[in-house]
């Protein structure tokens, strides 16, 4: 087993982070075979934003390879995505047009591309006992270490002591090692949305 170490994010960190999130990018598998054409695309919605906005609570997983993994939490959701709303999201409109023609034929780039435009920021109810949310991934050689767990529990931690009373997540119905992993963590499921084989599983969790 590698030496792993669990630190801050930094700024420097982002590129590698951008990495991490393309390499789990297919419900937790690796989706650079998808996303050649624009391997930020995923990044940008779901790394970048939490780099800048919630730096006190973006971790990174790092071993002799590098970065390996990395958790975020955002304190309060709605904040967060009014933020996202105002300050991050018109730049990537003007850089990436919104997709033409049927949307059954974009490729997972074009989609992407589209939630640029047409966000969700869907939060699960009771919001005021889940406000918080995080997200954490982690690359093939990092998983089975009880990493992930830790990672996990430092942000949820610094939610804590934050004043949070809770967070949740959203995960794909694909992925099911992941709804394993959270369910051991203590979280449950608050609600589902989407289709049985495209839709998201919201978990929540009392801090």
């Amino acid at each position: 087993m590698s030496d792993f170490t669990i630190r801050a994010a930094r700024p420097q960190d982002q590129a590698a982070a951008y990495h991490v999130c393309l390499k789990t990018g297919d419900h937790g598998k690796d989706g650079e075979p998808f996303y050649r054409e624009d391997p930020d695309a995923l990044g940008r919605i779901f790394v970048g934003p939490y780099l800048v906005y919630e730096p006190e609570l973006s971790l990174v997983l790092e071993d002799a390879q590098g970065v390996c993994g990395y958790a975020f939490g955002a304190l309060d959701s709605r904040a967060f995505f009014d933020r996202y709303e105002k300050e991050w999201r018109p730049r990537l409109c003007a850089e990436f047009p919104m997709p033409s023609g049927d949307p059954a034929q974009w490729t997972r780039v074009q989609t992407v591309h589209s939630w640029y435009h047409r966000p969700d920021y869907f939060t699960p109810e009771p919001y005021e006992a889940y406000p918080s949310h995080l997200h954490i991934d982690l690359l093939e050689r990092a998983r089975g270490h009880g990493l992930g767990r830790q990672m996990m529990e430092l942000v949820m931690n610094q939610l804590r002591q934050r004043g949070s009373p809770g967070a949740h997540l959203g995960v794909s119905v694909l992925n099911v090692p992941a709804l394993g992993f959270y369910a051991k963590l203590g979280f449950r499921e608050l609600v589902r949305v989407g289709t049985p084989t495209d839709g998201c599983i919201y978990l929540g969790k009392a801090l």
